[in-house]
């Protein structure tokens, strides 16, 4: 059986996002908005089935800023690479763009200016990306081991270590990058916690870890941001997404309409998909806490 978290963090010492994937997938025409695919309601649904979410092992999808990009994860078996995908719309149709090794799983700030990948990110130019450039010391750690990280637009990070199995934060004060903190126990609980998404205003984050009082072997939870700055305490985000099986790598659509996340399908095959639902959830959850 695949560990997700063991596998993700293995990988990130191996793979490269510089060179392209020998291995080509075909994609069949997808027009609209969406990837083309009948958006969900509020009870989690597998994303594009049999066209992106197959069975087999594909996760950590995310659209870029502005709607216009999508990029999922991919493993084609046994001595591959593991590869994302990257799909683009134009003229109403989408068709793939790209496709690398997987260094670090792929997020977006919120301008859509720079691609995110653990401790390095590549900047937009034009319609291409730069070189994957390293965050700096501050993050480039040989203790750490991270995953994910995710930007606020106030320029916020944050992101997950599988070596401490915890999730830090790290803010801008007086246009100064400041030191990386582990989050407080609301966040940092069970027996680990993992692929943090932190809200474009930073009013939410989103996470997900195995605790006692989850539905599955990982469930996706929510805390959210107090009036004193503070993080309330962490809500499970309930049955309508979490399954009794394994729901991490939330991320929520640019435009602030869906949450994209992955879903353990079988632990004998490794069937992973990408499942999504509607947003609208956070508010309901947001009047719990």
């Amino acid at each position: 059986m695949r560990a997700i978290y063991v596998v993700a963090a293995l990988l990130l010492a191996t793979q490269s996002t510089n060179s392209k994937s020998n291995v080509q997938r075909e994609y069949p025409v997808l027009k609209g908005p969406y990837m083309g695919q009948k958006t969900p309601g509020m009870v989690a649904e597998p994303f594009a089935p049999g066209i992106i979410s197959k069975d087999s092992w594909e996760l950590e999808g995310v659209f870029a800023p502005g709607m216009k990009e999508f990029y999922f994860t991919t493993d084609s078996g046994k001595g591959t690479p593991i590869t994302v995908v990257g799909f683009r719309e134009e003229n109403n149709v989408w068709k793939k763009y790209i496709e690398f090794q997987r260094r670090g799983e792929v997020t977006f700030s919120p301008d859509g200016k720079r691609m995110h990948m653990a401790n390095g990110y590549k900047d937009r130019v034009g319609k291409e990306w730069s070189e994957r450039k390293s965050l700096g010391p501050m993050f480039d750690r040989p203790d750490w081991g991270i995953m994910r990280l995710t930007a606020s637009a106030k320029g916020t990070y944050v992101f997950d270590d599988y070596k401490s199995k915890g999730i830090r934060i790290s803010t801008v004060k007086d246009g100064k990058r400041q030191a990386p903190k582990m989050m407080g126990t609301q966040v940092n609980s069970g027996n680990f916690t993992a692929h943090p998404f932190i809200a474009p205003d930073e009013s939410y984050l989103i996470w997900d870890s195995n605790r006692e009082d989850g539905y599955g072997y990982s469930d996706l939870y929510i805390s959210f941001k107090q009036k004193d700055g503070s993080w309330g305490p962490a809500i499970n985000m309930g049955p309508e997404i979490n399954s009794d099986k394994g729901d991490t790598y939330a991320s929520v659509t640019p435009d602030g309409k869906y949450i994209l996340f992955n879903r353990r399908i079988d632990n004998e095959t490794d069937n992973t998909d990408i499942y999504w639902v509607d947003a609208k959830i956070i508010e309901t959850l947001r009047s719990k806490q």
